[in-house]
């Protein structure tokens, strides 16, 4: 499945009846910004993340990690945890995985994750040995601060791009007896030959029968390589944010609509697509509003760009049930080629 991703409780452009449309199951928030703004007990007064986004589906929140170590300032990591200052106003903040875990807990998602440090690429070996023993630690910390029986708690496998520690963390984990494993430090700058490879040497260690969640990917080739590895889950800004900038994603390859050839274009976005944009809208019109930058077109561009992952996720599970997912694979692979931002 692929998971829209709503940072500060809200799919941006979106309302939650636009993304349940979109066909959307799980939707993520954000822990780290959600502290910061509006703050956990504020959600928690709300009655939790459903009631305050008016989401009734499933929500998942991740641990901040990947956030305190790539948007905060004057990180300062110890056994105990990290402390940083926020990019709000600055100040001091720390989150050890107790404190994630408290803040997960009032926030109220159905699956949460630990909190780990998202290693840097690229990182010398004993640095990553040192981190990812340290996220291990952390792991156990989590699992056992953890107390809301309606949550799903799933580790995280760092590693860096080093296999044997990708090996060695995942079997660690699996041996924690997680719900779920979701797999980490990836689609961080690293070449994409050897992401593939890092999530080879994470997932083939881990339990088949509990889910497995590729964080932080939105790209066709990255997706269906990794439900060929044997991931469950995806989540990505990367809809929203190409749409936001004009940018489709279509069964016939990638559009970008400011161009002037759309300008009297009056056919349908994607003839193959069953979203409410392609249902009703023309090329023409998205064109239009996008040139006027009118709020309405990147409301119309996300609901296509959001639809049209979901969509991808539901004919690869189509293809699996049938025994035909390789066979998916070539002909979507073939469809889009090496387009960029596929």
């Amino acid at each position: 499945m692929f998971m829209p991703v709503g940072t500060n409780a809200t799919i941006k452009c979106l309302s939650p009846e636009q993304v349940k449309a979109c066909g959307s199951g799980v939707v993520l928030a954000n822990t780290y910004h959600l502290h910061l703004r509006p703050g956990e007990e504020t959600v928690k007064k709300a009655g939790g993340l459903h009631q305050f986004m008016n989401y009734d589906g499933p929500i998942l929140t991740d641990s901040g990690g990947f956030q305190v170590f790539s948007l905060a300032s004057r990180r300062k990591i110890s056994e105990e945890g990290v402390e940083f200052r926020n990019e709000i106003d600055g100040a001091k903040e720390f989150f050890s995985p107790e404190r994630a875990i408290a803040i997960e807990e009032a926030l109220g998602a159905d699956i949460i994750m630990s909190f780990d440090e998202c290693i840097p690429y690229p990182s010398t070996k004993e640095y990553v040995k040192r981190s990812t023993d340290r996220t291990l630690r952390w792991a156990k910390r989590g699992l056992l601060a953890h107390k809301r029986e309606d949550q799903a708690l799933f580790g995280i496998v760092q590693g860096g791009a080093y296999r044997d520690l990708r090996e060695y963390c995942a079997k660690e984990l699996a041996a924690m007896d997680f719900p779920g494993y979701s797999i980490g430090g990836t689609s961080i700058g690293e070449p994409k030959e050897v992401c593939y490879e890092m999530i080879k040497d994470a997932v083939r260690f881990l339990p088949e029968d509990k889910p497995r969640y590729l964080m932080g990917v939105g790209s066709i080739d990255y997706i269906l390589n990794g439900i060929e590895e044997g991931i469950d889950m995806f989540d990505c800004v990367l809809p929203t944010r190409l749409a936001r900038h004009g940018a489709l994603m279509t069964s016939h390859g990638r559009i970008n609509i400011q161009r002037a050839q759309y300008k009297e274009d009056f056919t349908p976005l994607d003839d193959e697509c069953d979203c409410y944009t392609c249902r009703n809208y023309t090329k023409a019109y998205l064109h239009h509003l996008y040139k006027a930058k009118e709020e309405f077109g990147k409301t119309l561009n996300s609901i296509h760009n959001i639809r049209f992952l979901i969509s991808l996720a539901e004919k690869a599970r189509e293809a699996i049930k049938n025994d035909r997912f390789l066979e998916f694979k070539e002909e979507t692979v073939a469809k889009f080629g090496s387009v960029k931002g596929f």
